[in-house]
């Protein structure tokens, strides 16, 4: 970590390219957190320029969050979890239709050390991205972390989330 710096290097740096790259095409991005709590909204924001890229973040913990604040309906959280493509799907849709963002990425997960299952082992952690004026499925992924550590996993996460934010 370099003096001074909040995050680690390859975060810091991966966030400069999301900061550049999506202020050099205009586009605005909206974030829809869960596991990472912020953790990539506060990447973006460690970057100078970045008010021009990052237009809000919400950091919906609960599923009484997800539900108020992005509109995630009860029954996709009743039928398939918070930790599911379906999920971040609905809050990434909410994440736009609450913002005037051009892109939304959500980020759902396990993030240990407790609160995973047979099915949903800690480490496992889904992202879904939505284009505003794009039809058709929202591009969404589960990935399956090795459960080191918490911090490490958020940490990952963060990665993912931000690659997800490359124009």
């Amino acid at each position: 970590m370099e003096h001074g710096a909040l995050l680690p290097e390859d975060i810091d740096d991966l966030a400069r390219r999301v900061v550049e790259a999506n202020r050099a095409s205009g586009r605005k991005v909206v974030l829809a957190e869960s596991c990472t709590g912020g953790l990539v909204a506060a990447a973006l924001t460690e970057i100078p320029g970045s008010s021009a890229v990052l237009e809000r973040g919400f950091v919906t913990y609960s599923n009484e969050a997800k539900m108020e604040s992005l509109g995630v309906p009860l029954d996709i959280i009743e039928t398939f979890g918070a930790v599911s493509i379906a999920c971040v799907w609905a809050m990434a849709k909410g994440a736009l239709q609450n913002s005037g963002a051009d892109v939304a990425v959500a980020i759902s997960g396990v993030a240990g050390p407790d609160g995973g299952t047979d099915l949903k082992p800690v480490g496992t952690v889904v992202f879904a991205r939505v284009v505003r004026g794009q039809e058709g499925e929202p591009d969404g992924e589960l990935k399956r972390f090795e459960p080191t550590s918490r911090a490490d996993i958020r940490r990952q996460a963060t990665v993912c989330a931000l690659e997800l934010l490359l124009p």
